[in-house]
């Protein structure tokens, strides 16, 4: 193997074991922040010895073993070290006894590492880069080029986070009761927020960026491996995975966006459609929530063979079912439009031009657009795409509103 070949061999296992190995350190010293610190420092021995000696036959063991071996020393130098001893493993049978770890405990430690990640004690950009470096194994540039923010300011969330944790004293421990179920709510939020970034990119010339689609689901399916009885973590991967079957079908050859009504849908992945509908199932048996109602309006166009079957009248009524939001009703109004007709769906959307809240929401006037065309309106339907596109930050979408506003 070249020394090229184990760098990739390398990277590969990084991406897959370096959350386990986090979470497993943080176990012993009770800091997320120091436990990436001892990890990278494992990668780096890695890197230093891997292409001379080759990759180990358990290269997440190794990993493992030389991460927890750099914790006993950081806390052979505390004067507690003697207090800690025993719950320590012994450098001479690290490997050993981390092969003897059960299923259960590194779930168990993975769990823990989601949920200090994602603590309500950060701010959700913060939480956003913490998870996806110490869940993720992604780079502070990876991150940074992701949410198209300068290296410094994606490395300032993620040093933050971790000394917000870390002076606040976050336990690493699991929640339980009320807490637990307030700790989910911000843990499907982060992984959301970043699925939402990769669907439909807030800035930048690329509607979508597949990468972060693709992660926020690996991030789901983990979860819900791990909490297979909660109700809301199926619905939010049903969800996620529904929504990234039209990933293929969203743009054109240049990468134009192409909506919804307009995709050719023998481009739709049938797998992921299939996984997403398996996920809604069980989260219908399970009692559902919110990510659930989102799932099951994603599910009507996904079962619908064409725009023409789609059962408008069910979508609307599915969110009449959702907690009341602004975004929410002018959703709802799209879909009492299309079961309706576009005047009924102005009645709806009208009362929202008021609303602070979606001041400089480019989708108001965008949906508002659509509406005026219909009825016939045409100079205001082109008003409304101008002021569409002079709100949005998204390049391909600014370039798709301005010409469909020449078009009218």
């Amino acid at each position: 193997m070249t020394r090229a070949d184990t760098h990739q061999a390398i990277e590969a296992v990084w991406r897959i074991e370096a959350a386990r190995v986090i979470a497993g350190v943080a176990r012993m010293v009770g800091d997320v922040g120091l436990a990436e610190e001892l990890a990278q420092d494992a990668l780096l021995a890695a890197l230093e010895q891997w292409p001379a000696e080759g990759v180990p036959r358990n290269p997440g063991a190794w990993l493992m073993t030389t991460a927890k071996r750099r914790a006993i020393d950081q806390i052979r130098r505390r004067e507690r070290f003697e207090a800690r001893m025993p719950d320590l493993l012994h450098p001479d049978t690290a490997e050993d006894e981390f092969e003897a770890i059960g299923e259960d405990t590194i779930e168990d430690d993975l769990l823990r590492l989601i949920f200090t990640a994602c603590h309500p004690a950060l701010t959700a950009e913060s939480r956003v880069a913490l998870t996806l470096r110490v869940l993720g194994g992604l780079s502070t540039d990876e991150i940074a080029r992701a949410f198209l923010v300068p290296g410094a300011t994606a490395g300032q969330r993620i040093s933050r986070a971790k000394k917000t944790l870390a002076d606040a004293r976050v336990p690493f421990e699991l929640p339980t009761g009320a807490d637990r179920a307030a700790r989910l709510g911000s843990v499907l939020e982060v992984i959301y927020l970043i699925f939402n970034e990769g669907y439909s990119a807030t800035a930048g010339d690329d509607w979508m960026r597949p990468a972060l689609c693709e992660e926020a689901m690996r991030l789901g399916r983990v979860l819900a491996g791990l909490m297979p009885a909660e109700p809301e973590v199926h619905g939010l991967l049903a969800l996620m995975e529904i929504q990234a079957s039209r990933s293929a079908a969203r743009t054109g050859p240049s990468g134009e966006p192409i909506v919804l009504l307009e995709q050719d849908r023998s481009r739709w992945d049938r797998l992921l459609i299939s996984r997403g509908l398996a996920a809604l199932s069980t989260a219908e048996s399970l009692g559902g929530g919110t990510y659930t109602l989102q799932a099951a309006i994603a599910a009507c166009h996904a079962r619908a063979a064409t725009a023409a079957d789609t059962d408008w009248h069910r979508i609307a009524a599915l969110y009449a079912e959702l907690p009341p939001s602004p975004v929410v009703e002018l959703n709802r109004a799209v879909a009492v439009s299309m079961a309706d007709g576009p005047a009924a769906g102005l009645a709806v959307l009208d009362p929202l031009l008021e609303e602070p809240s979606l001041r400089g929401y480019h989708l108001l006037p965008t949906v508002r657009a659509d509406f005026l065309l219909k009825l016939g309106r045409r100079d205001e339907a082109r008003a409304e795409l101008e002021r569409a596109a002079s709100m949005t930050r998204n390049e391909r979408e600014r370039a798709l509103l301005l010409d469909r506003a020449s078009g009218v």
